[in-house]
């Protein structure tokens, strides 16, 4: 069965472009130019994975982002106009997966599109442990892609969630923000490696929330991070 993927955007040529190229390799494709339709769409098509233009009408794509990880973990590629690093940053902090910025190549939205849409089963099938162990009674359920900590679990973004999975299977080792986002995504990262910074921050901010102790984060300067 092929991939549902929704694409909300409000410009019909960027719509046409996408849509003809995903039939191409035979995924199933649904639009939408409005964020109340894509919102619709989300519920009712149930796709596999959404490209969200951020700049749409009667609900802005931010706005949609929130309301969609209020009860789904649906991958969420952003796509928006170069010079929104604000609007990237932000949107990437409430739960979207990756972004891509007008003009795109086609050739790097699929290489994104198919990189988000193996990750959940690279995770599954590289790694062999399934519980992950850490400070403050700090517990990595990678199966069921979920964290408690003392027994409190802890809701994490799909980014939050590989980056410390990432960290917590190479203890000690320092991995660089390269790195990180490469085993993140999936794909040579083709961007700002600030992004990295701040899901680590709110990351920690999560965990130190619940537990200092569970905070195991260290950042190593000029460098990246590793668990210490």
């Amino acid at each position: 069965m092929s991939h549902r993927i929704l694409i909300v955007d409000d410009e019909p040529s960027v719509t046409d472009l996408i849509a003809y190229n995903l039939r191409k390799f035979l995924y199933d494709v649904q639009t939408a130019a409005n964020g109340r339709e894509a919102l619709r769409l989300a519920r009712e098509y149930k796709p596999d994975l959404i490209l969200l233009d951020l700049m749409i009408p009667e609900v802005d794509g931010l706005d949609v982002c929130r309301e969609l990880r209020k009860t789904s973990d649906v991958p969420i590629i952003m796509i928006t106009a170069r010079g929104e690093e604000i609007d990237r940053v932000l949107g990437l902090e409430i739960g979207a997966d990756d972004y891509v910025t007008k003009p795109f190549s086609v050739r790097e939205l699929m290489a994104r599109i198919k990189a988000v849409l193996r990750r959940p089963q690279k995770d599954s099938q590289v790694e062999s442990a399934t519980l992950l162990r850490g400070p403050g009674n700090l517990l990595v359920d990678v199966e069921r892609r979920s964290l408690t900590i003392d027994g409190t679990s802890i809701e994490l973004t799909r980014l939050e969630f590989d980056l410390l999975h990432r960290l917590l299977i190479n203890p000690g080792r320092v991995l660089t923000r390269e790195r990180l986002l490469e085993q993140a995504w999936g794909y040579e990262y083709i961007g700002n490696t600030r992004v990295v910074d701040s899901a680590v921050k709110r990351l920690r901010a999560k965990l130190r929330a619940v537990s200092l102790e569970a905070d195991c984060i260290e950042s190593v300067r000029g460098l990246g991070y590793r668990i210490n």
